[in-house]
């Protein structure tokens, strides 16, 4: 089995957010179920000079409004084969994968997306300049998603296509007018292809045109077919169930190891809980915390969003701090968001803490040195931070949604005899309802046993990509069209 998975960013070469992690780390765990899975990513600036040794493979002349460009392959992550889209008016620039350095989005992420989905299926293609050719076209998100369409127009198609979905919320909207530039035929722009109320929806025509839709948990995949979290493509995806799969997401398990961590002060296992107390004192000290053994810390490393809910922690917070615990917020986000985390921790100095920005030696210490972890978050399609957080021993104070419904039990007599309890529930994503879910989770940190339960059933969960690569294995085989 050949596979391209296609991808607009991988850990460590680029990251924005789930998918570079993702992609990062399953390419390498299904070649490890010898599929031979190879990438395909821009070769943006950063990219380039990460992997300065590539050497060019093909070009691809410039058609409808593309530009020309070259296929370059490198050693990827994790020794994954990676072909690299060399096209430097669209990719190489200062500033990230989508937007500038101001944060605005670039003018031409249609095209460079464009380019980059036209390349995927050309590949999958008889007419591939490339002597390999895949069996399957994984793409990813929008900005991979016109793939599919491609594949379904190519007279030469000879690869499958699949399509993750790894946030429903982000659609690659763009102007009816680019059906031309993009190279598609006029017969994609329609109600049951990839218009969108007038409008070029990417994800759509993935949506319509795969021969296999994935996301990243089965919860997810439930409520992406109703309001509110179909974002308005819940019929497309309720009609277009019978190819529609939830896998949940794993972590990597050999960078997020609390027994091999280097950016921990002490390491530790299931065997080895009393270690963590020094992770605590650690980051304690770190962010200006009263070093307070005894005092729950709560941590959250997260972006600052109405998403993730940090407002909700924001107007828990005093009643949480009263309990008594302690709150290590880390982050970066909407400027208003920021000022309020600083704003809480300014108000409450030695009981609240904020660092804002991107770190993420900080951001394992958070993992190994609080005693609970808190992810509100309105809609979460997998979430990972709750995986680590079990991994490191910190039972995750959890909004009952997408990936975390998934990877989180309950705390709850029933699940406490039966060795299942892992963190702590909540169904309403309201203030209230996060305060009674910390309030749970201080009781049980009061009780030495009980939390020593919890932490070492989280601890002992597979979270590794092992069992979701089995899965995408299923989906490629039932999907691929061999010679």
């Amino acid at each position: 089995m050949r596979v391209l998975f296609a991808t607009s960013e991988a850990t460590p070469l680029v990251k924005t957010g789930g998918l570079g992690d993702v992609a990062g780390a399953l390419p390498a765990a299904l070649r490890a179920r010898g599929i031979d899975v190879r990438l395909l990513l821009p070769r943006y600036r950063q990219v380039g000079a990460a992997l300065d040794r590539a050497r060019e493979r093909a070009s691809v002349p410039a058609l409808a409004g593309f530009p020309a460009a070259r296929i370059l392959e490198a050693k990827g992550p994790r020794g994954v084969p990676c072909y690299l889209l060399d096209c430097p008016v669209l990719f190489d620039r200062d500033g990230g994968p989508y937007q500038d350095a101001a944060g605005a989005d670039w003018h031409d992420n249609a095209v460079r997306f464009g380019l980059l989905s036209r390349v995927a299926a050309l590949l999958g293609c008889a007419g591939s300049p490339l002597d390999w050719r895949p069996d399957v076209v994984h793409c990813n998100d929008w900005q991979t998603a016109l793939a599919p369409a491609y594949l379904r127009f190519a007279a030469d198609a000879r690869a499958a296509s699949v399509i993750t979905i790894h946030n429903l919320a982000f659609q690659g909207i763009v102007p009816a007018g680019l059906i031309g530039p993009l190279g598609l035929p006029a017969e994609s722009f329609t109600i049951a292809g990839l218009e969108y109320h007038g409008s070029i929806s990417f994800l759509k025509a993935a949506l319509a045109y795969a021969d296999a839709i994935t996301t990243v948990s089965p919860t997810y995949a439930r409520e992406i077919q109703s309001e509110p979290l179909g974002f308005g493509l819940q019929g497309v995806l309720a009609a277009r169930s019978d190819a529609l799969t939830g896998i949940l997401n794993g972590i990597d398990t050999d960078v997020w190891d609390p027994e091999r961590d280097a950016s921990i002060p002490a390491a530790y296992g299931p065997d080895t809980l009393e270690r963590k107390a020094a992770n605590k004192r650690a980051l304690q000290e770190r962010l200006g915390l009263a070093i307070e053994p005894a005092v729950p810390l709560a941590g959250m490393v997260s972006r600052f969003t109405d998403q993730k809910g940090i407002d909700l922690v924001i107007e828990a917070a005093r009643w949480i701090l009263r309990l008594p615990a302690q709150l290590a917020l880390v982050g970066t986000g909407a400027r208003e968001q920021e000022d309020a985390v600083r704003a809480l921790a300014r108000h409450h100095p030695g009981r609240a803490a904020a660092f804002i920005g991107f770190d993420e030696p900080l951001a394992h210490l958070v993992e190994a040195g609080a005693d609970l972890f808190l992810m509100p978050s309105r809609f979460e399609p997998s979430g990972l931070n709750q995986m680590y957080s079990q991994r490191y021993g910190t039972p995750p104070v959890v909004h009952a949604t997408g990936g975390l419904v998934d990877s989180v039990v309950d705390c709850a007599p029933e699940t406490l005899a039966d060795g299942t309890a892992t963190g702590f529930k909540f169904a309403a994503p309201t203030a209230i309802a996060l305060l009674d879910a910390v309030d749970r989770a201080v009781g049980a940190y009061r009780a030495p046993a009980t939390w020593r339960a919890l932490q070492r059933n989280g601890m002992a969960r597979d979270f590794s990509w092992g069992p979701a690569a089995v899965r995408y294995a299923a989906v490629y085989e039932r999907v691929a069209r061999r010679p």
